[in-house]
């Protein structure tokens, strides 16, 4: 017993002087001076740690507005409140702002002041999840790389909205109240150097247009989409993941080869209505069928490639790259047909 609580008593010893080191060396380093405006300019309702003084926890405080944010800050939390309006006051001084997280407030797009996000000239990440808004906000920053939207009540998107975010990398969408009639041609119109885009859980009955060209990640899930277009990937030659898990896909509804690119490396078809496997590409590496209705699997015929050429090549071919299979949920009794393990040497997984 005397043991463990002198054991206790040398961990909160040194946790304590580990703290009053951090601090005092924190103090140190800003000076007297300096160290008596850090702390008068935080405001009362918020948290600066001494440790990161690029960063404001304003999170979790019942907020309805956002106080002023000094000039030192580079990283801003203000989740978890019940803040309604976004102005451009609070943000004057706030020039180096990098990040912003407002998820789980109250904001409407009425609530935002024209210009009040457009000014952070060096915002990057901007967090709007579990909001109010029913449309995506305009103008918005040119500097940003990533804007999360989800789980809003986003059913328009405006006209041009994105046409100078040439910078951004990752948009996220998804549980909205997104149509088909949302998505126009020229949508995604600016978005260069898109590689994420995810409009998973909207109501989407058709594949959206005019995705941009240097998309890696295309989540659509839980939408209603019945039809893959011809040759709808080749106008993002690059995709990579592509998720349509929870949709309304039939053997009727995909067009011969239309999953047979070479740039998807995992494919998610999960929970559709296909009685087939479609054909695949060699390159491909995860490919998710489970709960749909396929009733046999016929390896030779699922085979990228000739089974017979793969013999001739052996190892050092273009032999397919399937590594993990899922066909669970299907009507598909095992054992395994053999030829699927001929055709895929490097299976390491297989569901059934």
């Amino acid at each position: 017993m005397i043991q463990k609580v002198c054991t206790s008593l040398l961990v909160l010893f040194l946790v304590n002087s580990v703290w009053t080191r951090t601090v005092r060396q924190v103090y140190d380093d800003l000076g007297l001076d300096h160290w008596s405006h850090y702390t008068s300019e935080c405001p009362q309702e918020c948290f600066c740690p001494p440790s990161f003084p690029n960063a404001l926890y304003c999170d979790n405080k019942g907020l309805k507005e956002i106080p002023p944010i000094p000039a030192r800050i580079w990283y801003l939390y203000l989740q978890n409140n019940q803040i309604e309006t976004l102005s451009e006051k609070p943000f004057v001084n706030a020039t180096h702002l990098r990040w912003i997280n407002l998820n789980k407030n109250k904001i409407t797009n009425s609530g935002i002041e024209s210009g009040a996000l457009s000014k952070l000239k060096r915002l990057l990440y901007l967090f709007l999840e579990d909001n109010e808004l029913e449309e995506v906000p305009a103008p918005l920053p040119v500097s940003l790389e990533q804007l999360r939207l989800a789980r809003n009540k986003i059913s328009r998107i405006p006209e041009g909205v994105f046409s100078h975010l040439e910078n951004l990398t990752m948009l996220d969408l998804h549980q909205n109240s997104l149509l088909d009639s949302a998505l126009q041609s020229d949508t995604f119109q600016g978005l260069n150097n898109l590689m994420q885009l995810n409009i998973a859980k909207n109501s989407l009955k058709k594949m959206p247009l005019s995705i941009p060209a240097n998309t890696l990640q295309l989540f659509l899930d839980n939408n209603s989409i019945e039809v893959i277009p011809e040759n709808y990937f080749s106008a993002i030659p690059k995709v990579t993941f592509l998720r349509l898990n929870y949709n309304k896909l039939s053997d009727d509804g995909i067009p011969p080869n239309g999953f047979n690119v070479s740039s998807i490396l995992d494919l998610q078809l999960s929970h559709n209505q296909l009685t087939k496997i479609p054909p695949i590409n060699a390159h491909l590496e995860h490919l998710h069928l489970d709960h749909n209705k396929i009733k046999s699997v016929n390896g030779t015929q699922m085979c990228p490639v000739s089974i017979a050429l793969e013999e001739d090549y052996g190892y050092y071919g273009n032999i397919p790259r399937l590594r993990y299979l899922r066909l669970d949920g299907n009507e598909i009794q095992p054992p395994i047909p053999l030829d699927i393990m001929i055709c895929f040497r490097l299976l390491q997984a297989v569901v059934i």
